[in-house]
């Protein structure tokens, strides 16, 4: 970690120092193993240019795989090719029998495991292993026949780069979800700031408005009114936290109806979050926030309005009630014969849309509830 709230930038960085370490161990074997069998090659001086490829291929990879730019598929597939390359022109630097008889290692022998570590690195464990099931390819044909020690070298390679592959993608995803945390606790440490500084100020603010314009009467308790208004809403929007960082693109409907809450408006929740998926979450809260509008709008001046949560596990129900005038029988039926489509786009088109069922209750005088089931 850098610093406060930021994660490392990539985090197989460790993984490419050890991938880059190995290749220039293997690398060192592989001169090695040429120099000890120099004199029985049919073509030493094939041999010693391989290595010389090999030498100049290790140090490109290594400045490449050391640099976040340079952690490449695209590089990954070209160092499989050159690997591949080298293998094959053991065919023209080893005799007969040091490919059949013999059993000699190739010229880069285990040099060509740091292609498949690459390909791991930059594709999961699945490139891992078809990285390590190509070389094994190579690795039969070239020599041109299959035994236990082949099938046991490309086990080998094969696990290995599909072990490598999983590792280098569990480290990613561990460190979006540290990412994830650091800036949902940074929000919540601005949070809690901005909360102290409005508490210390604004609404103790609206809250002497509120009271100094009930005691005055006439104009002043409109004012006192709007101000008691403000202090509920803004009360409500420091209360409610920000929706916890998920995986699945899910979100917790609470938080955004939580903010819907008046001194008229009463928001009822589960203690526990309400996972929903994102956009059905918009759409619940757009929903709810029409309902209540049209409470504003036509239940009275004196109406109340209460919004419930119910987390039934296989659906979600949300109830919007309240005390008002109701409607009309026949109002909605003649509104959207008007062309005014305000309820059945908002409320039942929005509940439509997500697969939901929507059940309206109301009468005149009574109040009006709408109960909407959104099923998981």
């Amino acid at each position: 970690m850098t610093g406060r709230g930021t994660p490392p930038q990539d985090p197989t960085t460790p993984l490419w120092w050890g991938a880059v370490v190995l290749r220039v161990l293997t690398l060192a074997f592989a001169a090695g193993v040429v120099i000890v069998h120099y004199d029985s090659y049919a073509r030493p001086g094939v041999a010693v240019l391989v290595v010389g490829v090999m030498t100049a291929w290790t140090a490109l990879t290594t400045v490449a795989y050391l640099l976040p730019a340079g952690r490449r598929f695209g590089v990954a597939v070209l160092d499989l090719v050159v690997c591949c390359a080298c293998m094959t022109s053991s065919l023209v630097a080893l005799t007969e029998d040091q490919l059949t008889v013999w059993a000699a290692p190739l010229l880069p022998t285990i040099w060509v495991t740091g292609a498949v570590a690459a390909g791991a690195l930059c594709g999961g464990p699945v490139a891992g292993a078809v990285f390590g099931a190509v070389i094994s390819a190579f690795n039969y044909g070239v020599r041109g026949f299959a035994d236990t020690d082949l099938t046991r070298d490309a086990v080998l390679l094969i696990g290995a780069g599909f072990v490598l592959g999983i590792a280098a993608s569990t480290s990613r995803r561990a460190a979006e979800r540290l990412a994830r945390a650091l800036r949902a606790e940074a929000a919540t440490a601005e949070r809690e700031r901005l909360a102290r500084s409005i508490h210390d100020g604004v609404l103790q603010v609206l809250a002497r408005v509120s009271k100094r314009g009930n005691e005055l009467g006439g104009e002043a308790a409109e004012l006192a009114r709007l101000a008691g208004e403000q202090e509920v809403a803004l009360r409500s929007l420091v209360a409610a936290g920000p929706p916890a960082p998920t995986e699945d693109g899910t979100g917790d409907l609470s938080p955004g109806l939580q903010l819907l809450a008046t001194d008229r408006v009463q928001v009822s929740v589960p203690a526990t979050p309400v996972p929903l998926p994102a956009g059905t979450v918009t759409e619940l809260v757009s929903l709810v926030r029409e309902a209540l509008v049209n409470v504003e709008r036509h239940a009275g001046p004196d109406a109340h309005a209460w919004v419930l949560v119910e987390d039934l596990g296989t659906e979600v129900v949300v109830s919007v009630r309240d005390d008002g005038a109701g409607i009309p029988t026949g109002r909605l039926e003649a509104a959207q014969a008007e062309g005014r489509m305000g309820i059945a786009r908002s409320i039942r088109g929005r509940v439509s849309g997500l697969g939901g069922t929507v059940v309206l209750d109301t009468a005149p005088d009574a109040g009006t509830e709408w109960e909407v089931r959104v099923p998981r």
